[in-house]
């Protein structure tokens, strides 16, 4: 199996789950946070939302440089805005995957702040860390949903408000 396989199967196995999440999340409430370290819940769930977007920078460009602004999430003001994020950069991400050789996956990738480098990696790795960091974020975001009494969504197994 070619490496842009692998990943876009990963990427697939999650996406469901993500817009599940998604749907669920509160409007009205994006200052809210459990405290006060925490990022707040509109940031998360764009964060969330626009992650997949993610794969294209990576796969496209050499770096990116969050110095810059590039690559910030957007802020969404209903669901059904963080819903059209999250589709359009899914297909997005399905796209580049679907096109990108092993030869690009194996060359390296950075990501920086100003001059200081955060990761350099192969670009395959880097996706799959991507993909990976996506789910913890989700995680967090389900968390938020729990204490906003919405229901969480059953993404690996049962939840108490999905069951099976």
């Amino acid at each position: 199996m070619k490496m842009n396989e692998m990943l876009l199967a990963q990427l697939e196995r999650e996406a469901p789950g993500t817009r599940k999440a998604l749907e669920r999340v509160p409007e009205g409430k994006n200052d809210w946070k459990p405290h006060p370290k925490s990022m707040a819940l509109g940031s998360l769930a764009a964060l969330v939302a626009s992650m997949p977007s993610w794969t294209v920078l990576i796969v496209d460009d050499n770096e990116l440089d969050l110095a810059s602004g590039k690559g910030a999430q957007p802020q969404a003001k209903s669901n059904r805005e963080l819903l059209e994020i999250h589709d359009k950069g899914l297909a997005a991400a399905r796209k580049t995957l679907t096109k990108v050789t092993d030869e690009q996956l194996m060359k390296p990738w950075r990501l920086l702040y100003g001059a200081k480098v955060l990761d350099e990696r192969p670009r395959h790795l880097i996706l799959a860390d991507t993909i990976s960091h996506l789910a913890h974020h989700r995680g967090q975001l389900t968390v938020y949903l729990r204490l906003n009494d919405k229901p969480v969504p059953a993404i690996y197994g049962a939840s108490a408000d999905d069951g099976w």
